[in-house]
């Protein structure tokens, strides 16, 4: 499958439906509907998928700290992404969704951060793979038996903390990964305040893709950040560290060195500046 590491496409997908090398993950999710998704699931996904729910599978209950979407236990995910048949560091998990990659990129970046770099996104996601004839289920996909140990790669995080302590020092870019109107505090849709952490820069997740979610070249995505420093170190935010998967999938399709995640992103940010604490 071509480039495997990052991206497949619906024929190439097509081509290894049923190989048991391979585990599928539906990422479909909506924000503003949050059983959506899964309704979604129900009524067709591509043959052999799971769903993973972003709220239940994806992240760990929500905190008073710690944003919208706090990174899941790594065990109980483990548990999930095993009973899927993925076998750590052997089994290719190729993720789809119907969002111009936001919750497919987030399982992305969540597999490599806990060690399994066996992941790629599907190219286009779900309207691609209908677009383009290939077959559907309703069949609920029964669960496998795996074995995935995570090993988390702790440097790839920043808490809070660490991002106040880092985020003014010279070398280092806070990049907010949100719409640009977000960024610049003119529309804020879910948190209770607006505005962007001070200091960052804004690169809209919604750029790297094309109008149909699939994913721009290479060099489109290498240009997309020529006008920051490769030696500097990169800090991505968005939200609820979700949508800032995109741009480290793009940073990743860039051949750039791997950027930090700070995963509590805005939400978390904002949740200090509304506390008594």
């Amino acid at each position: 499958m071509e480039n495997e590491e990052s991206i497949v496409s619906p024929k190439a997908l097509a081509k290894q439906l049923g190989n048991s090398q391979i585990a599928i993950a539906d990422c479909r999710f909506s924000l503003a509907d949050p059983q959506l998704g899964r309704q979604q699931y129900q009524t067709a996904h591509i043959p052999g998928a799971y769903y993973l729910d972003l709220n239940e599978d994806l992240s760990a209950p929500l905190q008073k700290h710690g944003g919208r979407h706090p990174l899941p236990n790594p065990e109980r995910f483990a548990a999930k992404i095993a009973a899927m048949g993925v076998n750590f560091g052997e089994t290719l998990v190729i993720a789809y969704d119907d969002s111009n990659m936001a919750f497919a990129a987030r399982l992305w970046w969540l597999l490599r951060y806990l060690g399994h770099d066996r992941v790629a996104v599907l190219n286009g996601g779900w309207s691609a793979w209908v677009e383009g004839g290939y077959p559907t289920s309703a069949a609920p996909s029964q669960p496998k038996m795996g074995n995935f140990t995570p090993q988390p790669r702790k440097d790839w995080i920043v808490d809070i903390e660490t991002l106040k302590a880092k985020k003014d020092l010279p070398r280092v870019v806070l990049v907010d990964s949100r719409d640009r109107d977000r960024y610049r505090g003119e529309r804020e849709p879910i948190d209770p305040i607006a505005g962007h952490i001070p200091g960052a820069v804004n690169m809209p997740w919604k750029e790297v893709c094309d109008s149909k979610g699939r994913l721009f070249s290479s060099e489109e995505q290498q240009e997309r950040w020529a006008h920051l420093n490769p030696t500097d170190e990169l800090i991505l935010y968005c939200g609820s560290g979700v949508t800032a998967c995109v741009n480290l999938l793009s940073l990743k399709q860039a051949g750039l060195p791997p950027a930090k995640l700070y995963p509590g992103g805005w939400s978390d940010w904002c949740s200090y500046l509304t506390s008594s604490e």
